[in-house]
């Protein structure tokens, strides 16, 4: 099928900006500079021909990329669900399964095995995709959530290491069970406009609106991130009433064939790093929006200087429970 072209720039981000720090600042242009560029992982094909990855050479070197590790467990640590640590930096013990499928949801990428998560994630999407058809849609296509143990994962994200993180297509299930070709293969709709600067009308419809809204009224979640022309719409099109649930979207590169979903750490999960409380402003402000579409941000002057390559974390930057995670059998 035809992959569309991806969003520029990438929201393949570094670590140190999913930081509680950074997201409670004022986002300002120069950030773009940091993002690296990539297409985004949800239009990124998967296989039919899953293989093992092949046994590292010096997996107890303490270089070794954190991501090369846990990408090579496959399977959870059998004990009690825990989230150690934040989100862009920690792993998940005992995480769970979501089934890849549902009456009202189907998991996509069934070949990177990212359909795991604590409970309460898993207990989320499930709340939310039995609430699909009441906002207009069959169901929910479910994209990356964790890896069985989390962690960094060795392509595509800097956050979704800690079992409470989901990506949800723009693209509503269809009223039959999809194949594993289409599972790998297809793309999530695309439902920003060329010019960056808003939706596209010919995509955009009050049931995307009603199914983030939904998703954003649910307690346990923290934050939702969708593109900064979804925000626009979404404050544009939400009514003059009930608008609380605008303050936990928030505008963030990429994001534009699926919303990002965080929930709030769990009860059962001391050490849980949680992120600051989202501002109680619904964020529809010019102050707010308007440098999200200017030309520094739309359409950025090409460096003569290289960006800065971070290092990948190893598991020195992780809590130290993660290694214990990670060796278990």
């Amino acid at each position: 099928m035809t992959r569309f072209k991806a969003s520029k720039p990438s929201f393949a981000l570094s670590a140190k900006l999913f930081s509680a720090k950074f997201f409670s600042a004022t986002l300002f242009p120069l950030a773009a500079l940091a993002i690296t560029a990539g297409s985004a992982a949800a239009q990124d094909k998967g296989t039919l021909n899953h293989a093992p990855l092949p046994p590292l050479a010096k997996a107890d070197d303490p270089s070794t990329p954190a991501k090369e590790l846990f990408g090579r467990r496959t399977a959870p640590l059998p004990v009690a669900s825990r989230t150690i640590g934040f989100y862009s930096k920690g792993c998940i013990a005992g995480a769970q399964a979501l089934p890849i499928n549902g009456k009202t949801w189907q998991v996509m990428r069934l070949s990177r095995n990212r359909n795991w998560g604590h409970p309460s994630l898993v207990a989320f999407l499930e709340r939310l995709a039995s609430q699909a058809p009441k906002t207009g849609w069959h169901g929910l296509l479910v994209g990356d959530m964790s890896q069985p143990r989390g962690g960094p994962m060795r392509t595509g994200h800097a956050s979704h290491q800690v079992g409470l993180d989901a990506d949800i297509w723009l693209t509503p299930m269809p009223n039959r069970e999809l194949t594993r070709v289409e599972r790998e293969e297809m793309s999530a709709t695309m439902v920003v406009a060329e010019d960056r600067k808003d939706v596209d009308p010919n995509v955009w419809t009050p049931a995307h609106v009603a199914v983030i809204k939904a998703a954003a009224q649910d307690p346990v979640v923290s934050r939702i991130f969708v593109n900064p022309a979804i925000k626009r719409a979404l404050c544009r099109d939400a009514g003059h009433s009930d608008r609380a649930w605008l303050s936990k979207v928030r505008p963030w590169w990429g994001h534009d064939y699926h919303f990002h979903v965080r929930i709030v750490c769990p009860a059962d999960s001391p050490e849980c790093a949680a992120q600051e409380p989202v501002a109680s402003n619904e964020g529809c402000s010019g102050a707010d929006l308007d440098h999200w579409f200017t030309d520094a941000i739309l359409h950025p002057k090409p460096s003569h200087i290289p960006p800065e390559q971070k290092p990948p974390l190893r598991m020195a930057d992780l809590p130290a429970a993660c290694r214990q995670v990670l060796l278990a059998p």
